[in-house]
């Protein structure tokens, strides 16, 4: 790869940082390419972009991109594959559907929403993650019960006292 290669791919890696806002850095090592071919498949499948690129492009890229990386560069070592996704949870999933056949990729670290978490034992952490649509949502739930639930009762109420109106009528 000659320099202008280097930095097309510099400029390119930025740019999914930057629009993506999450991403996940694993270790592919002594994969076939067959095994890499099948993952960048499913990759594509789930809506995840797959990116093998050396860790010093990758690290120029972040610092590019201007984010707080600085915990994340210690992990850039050996091969590593950079997997963007606009879900937070996607690549998390499919990594991990990925080890029930192999013992990689390895998760070395995953920047989701300026939050780093560092580590294959992080892995089920990342897979349980709830989106920021998912988190407004279930505030908006719990917003609304109590208003749904004093509704309820004066409707009830409301009911009750026509009743009780009613059979005075009656016996008027």
């Amino acid at each position: 790869m000659n320099k202008e290669e280097k930095h097309d791919l510099v400029l390119a890696l930025t740019e999914q940082i930057k629009e993506y806002g999450n991403f996940y850095i694993t270790d592919t090592a002594d994969l076939t390419v067959a095994k890499v071919n099948s993952i960048r498949r499913q990759c594509f499948e789930n809506e995840i972009t797959m990116q093998v690129a050396k860790n010093s492009l990758i690290k120029k890229a972040m610092e590019a991109a201007g984010g707080e990386f600085d915990a994340i560069y210690d992990v850039l070592k050996g091969s590593s594959s950079i997997l963007f996704s606009k879900s937070a949870t996607a690549p998390a999933k499919l990594i991990k559907k990925l080890r029930k056949t192999g013992d990689k990729p390895l998760l070395k670290a995953a920047y989701i929403d300026s939050a780093i978490f560092i580590g294959d034992n992080q892995l089920d952490t990342l897979t349980k993650l709830k989106s920021k649509e998912q988190l407004i949502g279930e505030i908006i739930g719990l917003l609304q019960s109590p208003a749904k639930n004093v509704v309820s009762a004066l409707q009830s109420s409301g009911s009750i006292i026509a009743g009780v109106v009613k059979t005075l009528q009656e016996r008027g």
